[in-house]
């Protein structure tokens, strides 16, 4: 790009803000209703079992999931943590939040008690989804978070004793309509609750609102030449609870109705490189180290 170009493009520049907007409806609904079938994600496990989910399928999970939610007591604006990893059901979680006017709390998997009780008692959670390998730490710190009221579990085994005030996934959005009328926000409306690490003090949390996934496109698509082909795959080993993960990687992709990979292994360089050949990754974000481990 030339001197002259770039002068244009930066004097010219600028962000059209809709006064109504919704993560949901522009990185899910249009997609699912558009293009139904288009593939969206593309999950590998930690035993490397695959599966491809379609716009169409995280819409009517995440409408199965609003309705749930909304019989748990979720209401607009209420807080919902969610300690997942790489995984359809996160992202279905995400959709089903924003659509209801809810707020999505990311919360790392690595987080033992203290951090979750710290994170969950100052964003004063209603309702936690988790990673049944979180379970524990949950039940731990549970009685000192006098707002969560329920737990939902995903991945539990299907022979685990149930507990009061737990459901697992499948049974929760079992009996649920995969229909769903989508509360109207604001593009001021709070969207994303997401806290810093706490290396400078205790962690502070931002409130995020749904605006902010259209200020940080630019960003995104400078960095990945411009993110624009039809056969465009990414995927980033970078957490999906991190702001990195969510902004840079989960939530731009599906904005342009692309697929992204979630894997919930470990990382490791080598396999890394070979997921990307195999999934036929065509972007990433990468951080140092990683990118470090991987050109060894």
């Amino acid at each position: 790009m030339t001197s002259d170009r770039y002068d244009i493009l930066h004097s010219t520049f600028y962000w059209k803000v809709p006064a109504q907007f919704n993560i949901a409806q522009v990185c899910c609904t249009r997609w699912a209703r558009a293009h139904p079938q288009r593939v969206a994600l593309r999950c590998v496990d930690e035993h490397g079992q695959r599966s491809d989910h379609t716009y169409a399928q995280l819409q009517r999970q995440a409408n199965r999931l609003s309705h749930a939610l909304r019989g748990l007591g979720v209401r607009r604006g209420d807080r919902v943590a969610l300690v997942l990893p790489q995984r359809f059901e996160t992202a279905v979680a995400h959709m089903a939040l924003y659509q209801m006017g809810a707020v999505a709390m990311p919360l790392s998997l690595l987080f033992g008690p203290e951090a979750l009780e710290y994170r969950l008692q100052h964003g004063e959670a209603v309702v936690a989804i988790a990673q049944a390998s979180a379970l524990q730490s949950l039940r731990a710190v549970r009685s000192a978070c006098s707002g969560l009221r329920h737990i939902v579990t995903v991945g539990l085994a299907p022979d685990a004793a149930p507990v009061d005030r737990e459901t697992s996934w499948d049974e929760l959005l079992r009996t649920q309509r995969p229909t769903f009328a989508p509360i109207k926000t604001s593009a001021e409306d709070p969207a994303v609750l997401i806290y810093t690490s706490g290396t400078t003090g205790p962690p502070k949390g931002a409130l995020i609102p749904h605006r902010a996934l259209l200020g940080n496109l630019p960003g995104f698509v400078c960095s990945q030449n411009w993110f624009a082909g039809d056969d465009a795959v990414f995927w980033s080993p970078a957490d999906w609870a991190w702001t990195g993960g969510l902004m840079d990687a989960l939530l731009p992709t599906l904005y342009f109705g692309r697929q992204i990979v979630g894997y919930q292994g470990r990382f490791d360089a080598m396999h890394a490189l070979a997921l990307m050949q195999a999934l036929g990754v065509t972007h990433t974000f990468l951080f140092p180290t990683a990118l470090k481990a991987m050109m060894k």
